[in-house]
Parts: structure tokens; C-alpha cells; sequence
């Protein structure tokens, strides 16, 4: 035990010290270059107004594929191919949600399915809206009191977090599961209260799953909506009827995209990636589009800078993310099969605003070695290499043991537009997604030249 524990102090005393001036001066190199030159804002422009959303599936998915490939070849990368995934298919179509109130008026509200439900078929399913504002509360409930009913899940996304992931990981088990609960006790359909920070009436979709046979549909409304419906609920009864042609339809074949640069040493792995596909709503910059370019972002600079790297830098865009992560499990299969040496892994799936750290899942010695490089990116406002989780593509990596990592940006604004029809290029700052680049940048050049 004394020998391993010396081991590890001289392991990090020996890359403590391996930060030089010449880091420094790289440092600064990327980042001007990346700021002044950086094509990420501009593609991404590009990806989100001339193909918009990328549900997994559709037609405009396929097209991101073919543009994604183009774009790392442009960005110089050695080598690019198609990895060949089987997706699910998921289609939303026309779909409504009214409530009648004590007047018998009914009224409509913005609302959007969660991804993966299963509709009505076309027909109107109504009944009498029952309130939760827990967990807790639900499972006190009897099947006697929620069959033929409604359930509404008022579970606010908490406002006291000031990491916003937090308050998502909180409220998320309400999106995941609520139609099976309902389901369970012989409910006819669940509304949740969106995983929104924002104050508005704007509906998140998001992914649900079922956990029986039974599949009945689940929606989401907007906060100000959810609170109006809540006030109602507490002086009357309240009819909902909802009509929608969600469901799956099957599984495709589809891809994710993949390029990379040699390395002059060897052929060992660094990865960074982000998810190509999105929600069909709003356009999906932030979510992920923002990480698809700054991945590729990484080797145009490399490049451009005359970076010659150590080991093969390899950019993933990854397929289906969104509703079912079968491009991050295929690639994990694959890098498994083909023996493949992966020595990192970064995902950037955390929106296009400014870096303040990266998160290190992986054990105590590789994360105080990186942690040891933080007064390199400190000048760079990115300071926060507390965080011990990873991006959700990398999972199947990290689960074969290799260390895995996720850019950290400023998550207030994240969770406002979130899986969103307002998720727009217009949502993006160009310096901010600049700087995500290159600070993914910076961190691949540190483990590519101490790795």
C-alpha cells in the first residue's frame, strides 16, 4: 500500500510540474485563434436555419449527417466515416390539450407530448384532473381515487439550486415515470409541470419511459400554465381532454459521424463529441447543436495551428441521444470490439454558453492530475473542475473504464429553453460558444501531451 501511495504522489508531482511556459503560450495561441477565426457560430447558423430541429428518424436528421461529414472534412480531419446505428422512431403529429372549467367553456393550452409517448390515436380522451405536488402525495392516492382520472404532477423545478442541473436531476423522475404511474393505478393520461427554470408559458418536451404494458400518453405544460390550472384545481373540478398522434413507429437504420486526425506516437484515442440529433422543436442550438460544432471546432484548430498530436484526436457526432442513446452505445460497442485504446473522452452537451469548468468522472489520480492544470485555464474564466459527472454518449466508455469528462458553461439561462420551440441560433452568443472551443481545445492539448 506505502509503494502504490508513493507511486501516485510522484506520478503527480512529476505532471504537476509538467505545466510549462510553452502551455501557456499554446493556451493563448488557441484562444486567439479560435476567437478571432472560429467557424462554430457560423456553422452553426448554417445547421440550425438551413436543417432546423434533427429528430432522430426524420428526414432532416439524414440531412445533418451528410452536412456534419462535410464539416469535418473541411475542419481537415485525416479521416471521416458513417457508424451505422439502429434507432427508434418517434413521431409527434397534430395534438391538443383543453380543460372545461366550472363554466363549461373549454379552453385550450400550449402544451407539447414527452418524447416517446404514446398518443390517442386521434381520438379525444378526457377526464377529471387530479392534483400532486409529490411524489409522496401520489403514492398515498388509492387506484380507486385515480382510475378513469387525469393526473397532473406539480412538481416545480426548485429555484434554490444554483447549479441548475441539480434542480433538472431533481424534478426529472416526474418526466420519466409519470405516465407509468398513472398507468399503474388506472389513470387515463399524466400532465407534468415542464423542467423549466423560466417563469413563462413555454411547454419542455424531454424523454418519458415505460416501465409497464400499459401506455398511456404523457404531456407537459408550461410553469405560468401550470400554476393557473393549479389555482383553478383548488376551488373546483376540472375536465381535461387531450387529442394527440404521437407514437413509435418502428426503428431505422441511421448514423453517427465520425472524424479524426492521426497521431504521430500512436493510434490511442482522445474523444470529444457532442449529440447531432435534437427535440422537433425550436432548432436545437443549444441542445446540441452548440456541441457539434465546438467538437469540430477542436481539429480545425489543430490543424490550422500545426498542433502535431501524440495520439488520434477523434470527434462523435452522435445519433439519438435524445430518446434512446444508441449512437453512444453503438460507439462503445464498437470501440470494444475493435480493441480500440480510449484515453479520454469529453462530451460538450451542456449548451453553447461560457465555460466554467469540466467535469472528471473518472478515479482520484487522473482528476487531481487535470485539477493540477487549472491555473492554465484560469485566465480563461474557467475555473471549476469540481464536478464528477460525464456526458450521457459517453456512459458506455466510461463503463469499460475509460476516464470521461463534460464541459461545464454557465448553466443559469440552460434550463429556459431547454428541449424548447425557443432552443434558437438567436439564443447563442458567438464569444461564448468561442469559448467553449476552446477551452475543449485546451483541455485535449494537455491530455494529448501528458497522456
Amino acid at each position: 500500500m506505502k509503494q502504490i501511495f508513493t507511486s501516485a504522489i510522484v506520478f503527480l508531482s512529476l505532471n504537476i510540474f509538467s505545466q510549462t511556459k510553452e502551455d501557456s503560450v499554446q493556451f493563448a495561441r488557441i484562444s486567439t485563434e479560435i476567437l478571432n477565426n472560429g467557424k462554430a457560430y457560423d456553422e452553426l447558423r448554417d445547421l440550425t436555419k438551413n436543417i432546423g430541429h434533427r429528430l432522430s428518424g426524420s428526414e432532416a436528421y439524414e440531412k445533418s449527417v451528410q452536412w456534419a461529414a462535410q464539416q469535418l472534412r473541411d475542419a481537415g480531419a485525416d479521416k471521416v466515416w458513417l457508424q451505422e446505428v439502429t434507432i427508434p422512431v418517434w413521431i409527434r403529429g397534430k395534438e391538443s390539450l383543453q380543460i372545461r372549467t366550472a363554466d363549461g367553456k373549454w379552453k385550450s393550452l400550449k402544451m407539447l407530448s414527452l418524447g416517446n409517448s404514446e398518443g390517442t390515436g386521434g381520438k379525444d380522451v378526457a377526464g377529471e384532473i387530479i392534483m400532486v405536488t409529490s411524489m409522496e402525495e401520489y403514492d398515498k392516492l388509492t387506484p380507486e381515487q385515480i382510475k378513469g382520472k387525469i393526473v397532473f404532477f406539480n412538481y416545480p423545478f426548485s429555484q434554490s439550486y444554483i447549479e441548475t442541473f441539480r434542480g433538472y436531476s431533481d424534478a426529472s423522475k416526474y418526466r420519466t415515470t409519470a405516465a407509468s404511474l398513472t398507468a399503474m393505478k388506472g389513470g387515463k393520461f399524466a400532465i407534468i409541470r415542464s423542467l423549466s427554470s423560466a417563469f413563462d408559458n413555454i411547454p419542455h418536451t424531454g424523454a418519458m419511459r415505460y416501465s409497464n404494458d400499459k401506455k398511456i400518453p404523457a404531456v407537459a405544460i408550461g410553469n405560468t400554465t401550470a400554476d393557473e390550472l393549479a389555482q383553478l384545481l383548488t376551488s373546483q373540478k376540472i375536465t381535461a381532454k387531450l387529442n394527440s398522434n404521437c407514437g413509435m413507429k418502428g426503428e431505422k437504420r441511421s448514423y453517427s459521424v465520425i472524424g479524426e486526425i492521426d497521431g504521430k506516437k500512436d493510434k490511442n484515442v482522445i474523444l470529444v463529441g457532442g449529440h447531432l440529433d435534437s427535440w422537433d422543436v425550436g432548432e436545437g442550438a443549444h441542445d446540441d447543436g452548440a456541441g457539434i460544432v465546438q467538437s469540430i471546432e477542436v481539429i480545425r484548430t489543430f490543424k490550422k495551428l500545426g498542433i502535431r498530436n501524440n495520439h488520434t484526436i477523434r470527434v462523435a457526432c452522435f445519433a439519438n441521444e435524445e430518446n434512446g442513446v444508441k449512437g453512444g452505445i453503438q460507439y462503445g460497442k464498437t470501440a470494444k470490439e475493435n480493441n480500440e485504446k480510449h484515453l479520454f473522452a469529453i462530451e460538450t452537451d451542456a449548451g453553447g454558453f461560457s465555460p466554467r469548468g469540466v467535469s472528471l468522472n473518472m478515479d482520484n489520480i487522473e482528476r487531481k492530475q487535470i485539477q493540477s492544470w487549472s491555473g492554465l485555464f484560469l485566465p480563461y474564466g474557467v475555473y471549476d473542475f469540481t464536478g464528477t459527472f460525464s456526458g450521457t454518449d459517453l456512459y458506455p466508455l466510461h463503463d469499460m473504464g475509460v476516464p470521461t469528462a463534460e464541459l461545464v458553461p454557465d448553466s443559469q439561462r440552460y434550463f429556459d429553453i431547454h428541449h424548447t420551440e425557443e432552443d434558437t441560433f438567436e439564443k447563442v452568443n458567438r464569444r461564448e460558444l468561442l469559448l467553449g472551443a476552446s477551452t475543449l481545445t485546451q483541455i485535449i492539448y494537455m491530455i494529448d501531451r501528458n497522456w
